[in-house]
């Protein structure tokens, strides 16, 4: 069981509250090697995983709360405890409502270590250019949801533990393995070599209609951020183009919504619902 120093604060002045202030510095954050968990619910995964925690900051009441599973961790963990009037000082608070936490991000998997773990048939997903951490956070919950066995995140998109990332995948970070690549043309062309059927979430002419496309074999979903979608470059490292269906006045979905209905269908058809084709 852990060892928790609990510590009664009245100021947010002390050196090891930084982080905890510094919320919008992400990349200190990276540099650090730590990520940000702000609501409970991201809290309360963390606390059920492998990333070690450092600190958390509560209020009395969620102290109360967590306290079991703070107990419950293997390291030593200290824990600011201030009145919800300090901590409304902090940036977010509607978001954190009082219960944070820092965690240190461990070792990732390799891409090479993801392949040799991972059973086939494989589901995988790959993400380019997606500025967005709310985003790319949202497509980690659909891939944690339906079941990808790894997210491959190219080398144009954000840290999937950002705190908003992190957010934005209600902490199914901590659970979803991801892997961040620096030549995701590269990786997707070993996918290509192992049999791994790389498709191109991307609208444009003569693509294939999503129902009308096999998932129940290997394969990789590649996602691109709305509005550019795709580059050139990925887009021709792929198998096939395959887009859904929509109203002509409609020629795209955010990338979150668009990732969940790919993986439904893979998820689907995997389950014994049969593709056109």
């Amino acid at each position: 069981m852990a060892t928790l120093h609990i510590k009664t604060v009245q100021s947010l002045d002390a050196p090891e509250l930084e982080l905890y202030l510094t919320l919008r510095r992400v990349d200190e954050h990276e540099r650090a090697g730590v990520l940000v968990a702000t609501n409970a619910k991201v809290l309360q995964r963390l606390l059920a995983s492998r990333f070690p925690v450092v600190s958390a900051l509560l209020t009395p009441a969620w102290l109360e709360q967590l306290e079991e599973k703070l107990r419950a961790r293997p390291e030593e963990i200290c824990v600011y405890v201030a009145e919800r009037p300090l901590l409304e000082t902090i940036t977010g608070y509607k978001m954190h409502q009082g219960a944070l936490a820092v965690a240190r991000i461990p070792p990732q998997p390799t891409f090479e270590m993801l392949m040799e773990a991972s059973p086939r048939p494989l589901l995988l997903a790959a993400v380019e250019g997606i500025a967005s951490a709310e985003n790319l956070g949202a497509v980690v919950r659909s891939c944690a949801a339906f079941g990808v066995h790894f997210v491959i995140v190219g080398e144009t998109c954000g840290s999937p533990f950002q705190r908003r990332a992190v957010s934005g995948s209600m902490g199914t970070i901590f659970e979803q393995p991801v892997v961040q690549v620096e030549n995701l043309v590269e990786k997707l062309a070993a996918l290509r070599r192992q049999g791994v059927r790389c498709l191109a979430a991307h609208p444009r002419p003569g693509a294939k209609k999503l129902a009308e496309v096999d998932l129940r074999r290997d394969c990789c979903l590649v996602f691109g951020a709305e509005g550019p979608g795709l580059t050139e470059s990925v887009l021709a490292a792929c198998d096939d183009t395959v887009e859904i269906p929509m109203p002509s006045h409609m020629n795209s979905l955010n990338v979150a919504a668009a990732s969940a209905v790919f993986l439904y269908e893979a998820t689907r058809q995997r389950a014994g619902g049969a593709s056109i084709s």
